[in-house]
């Protein structure tokens, strides 16, 4: 099967002038906010480099700003550098926030794709726990920090262009880039011409039912991997669509490098296998039977608990598992009672739905004559 990189092989000639932005674009364009080009670009100057020299500056400084880059990341700044099709590209509004006090995690970058064309990236998820337990955080509270960033920032990019907008992420980034667009006000809406969110999580029924997110909801592209994990937490009402990765199955398919694709699209299938649909089953029933209050006193326990090893990444914590198991467990020792009990009855609930997840999974089959 092909990837980002054979795409990029077979369209990196064809300016965007000629063919337009399509599904595998916008993927690339997500993964770009994930990239450090905050620590070589500042947000308050009117400079917009090309893409090829930004990736040239990155490349050259490798880790010797304290980032590490991942192989796959270098190899598609090094072929995008290359490439007709993305090499003069201007970035700018490069911004990157994070705070472990207010647990937000946030960055975003804005590319200019051709004349009249603005496609705003937003950042998914990194390797921190901050970041992770700001994604929990979503399943009862609304707005998170990041949502609240995201807005701002597409209200401030929008103020300055005239441009059409794009809006796309990846995990985490997608939900943000579709609250942006939700809430940005009408008069940006009416500019926004396509929402993707590559296999990130939804919301609640707070916006999905909001007269706002209706207005955007048919302009939203979601795509999930076949085993999608993160991209079926919460709920979506927009269409989304399966893409084949080429990963075994569960977290792994949610990296963008694993997906396959086309000249012009992604490898689809027409429907997310078992794995994923009992997720989906478990996870909606566990949090349709927990309020709002129960949820939230059920994931601060855990990232306090986590908080107690001092590990910063989920690299910190699988390096060092023995030492993080034993505080873990004198952490929940330590637990008052009423904590505890709150904890306890979250994960037999936890149990229950993943009983029912099966049950409903089963039942698809026996409907489906398999």
């Amino acid at each position: 099967m092909a990837d980002i990189f054979d795409y990029v092989y077979w369209r990196g000639d064809l300016p965007f002038e000629y063919r337009a932005v399509n599904d595998v674009d916008a993927m690339i364009l997500a993964r770009l906010s994930y990239l450090p080009f905050d620590e070589i670009l500042n947000r308050g100057t009117d400079t917009a480099p090309a893409l090829s020299d930004a990736a040239a500056a990155i490349l050259r400084r490798g880790d010797s700003a304290g980032t590490e880059l991942r192989p796959e990341d270098a190899r598609l700044l090094a072929a995008l550098a290359d490439s007709v099709r993305f090499r003069d590209m201007r970035l700018s509004g490069c911004v990157s926030r994070f705070d472990p006090v207010t647990q937000t995690q946030f960055a975003a970058l804005a590319v200019s794709v051709s004349d009249g064309m603005l496609y705003v990236s937003f950042r998914g998820t990194d390797c921190s726990l901050v970041g992770l337990k700001e994604d929990f955080n979503m399943s009862f509270e609304c707005p998170v920090p990041a949502q609240e960033l995201a807005l701002e920032y597409i209200q401030d990019i929008a103020a300055g262009t005239e441009d059409c907008l794009i809006l796309g992420g990846h995990s985490k980034g997608g939900n943000i880039a579709v609250y942006a667009a939700s809430f940005c006000g009408e008069d940006i809406q009416r500019r926004i011409t396509a929402i993707y969110n590559f296999d990130g999580p939804g919301f609640d029924d707070r916006v999905l039912r909001c007269r706002e997110y209706e207005a955007i909801c048919g302009r939203i592209r979601t795509f999930v991997p076949q085993s999608s994990v993160v991209g079926m937490m919460l709920g979506h009402e927009e269409e989304y669509t399966i893409v084949h990765s080429s990963r075994s199955g569960g977290i792994m398919q949610h990296d963008l490098y694993s997906w396959d694709v086309l000249k012009d699209g992604f490898v689809c299938l027409e429907k997310v296998d078992r794995s994923s649909r009992f997720i989906d089953y478990t996870l909606k029933a566990w949090i349709n039977d927990l309020d709002y209050t129960q949820r939230e006193k059920f994931v601060d326990t855990i990232y306090d608990i986590l908080m107690q090893t001092h590990a910063g990444t989920l690299q910190d914590l699988r390096e060092k598992r023995l030492g993080n198991a034993v505080c873990v467990l004198n952490s929940v020792r330590k637990l008052d009672a009423g904590t505890r009990a709150a904890v306890i009855y979250a994960l037999k609930l936890l149990v229950k739905s993943a009983g029912s997840g099966l049950v409903q999974v089963l039942r698809d089959y026996q409907s489906a004559g398999v």
